[in-house]
């Protein structure tokens, strides 16, 4: 179950399409289908990063065993999002990737 979270300052004209472009990328680098990700954009967030309200992201990326290897590529692909899509330099994007744990998990009623 890959969980994408971005919170931004910026403001995002369709939030609705960059929502599905961020699902579609947590997908993707975790090779999981897209059914199983829950992406979530807030955008026009109150963020100060580094003392300046220019435009700026934090982005959490949880899974079950994400590959620890791969961070950096993965920092590479959402600071690439980033800026393509919000105009946020990578210089201004703290990403905390997580693990689920499983049993601590739960979905429809059971845990994983």
């Amino acid at each position: 179950m890959p969980f994408i979270k971005v919170e931004t300052n910026v403001a995002v004209s369709d939030a609705s399409a960059c929502t599905r472009r961020l699902s579609a990328l947590a997908a993707d680098m975790l090779g999981k289908p897209e059914s199983y990700v829950l992406a979530v954009l807030e955008p026009e967030k109150h963020l100060l990063f580094g003392g300046s309200d220019d435009p700026a992201a934090y982005v959490t990326l949880d899974s079950f065993s994400p590959p620890e290897a791969r961070t950096g590529e993965f920092s590479a692909a959402i600071c690439a999002f980033m800026e393509g899509e919000l105009k946020v330099p990578g210089n201004r994007v703290y990403i905390v990737f997580g693990v689920i744990e499983r049993h601590l998990f739960s979905w429809g009623s059971r845990t994983f």
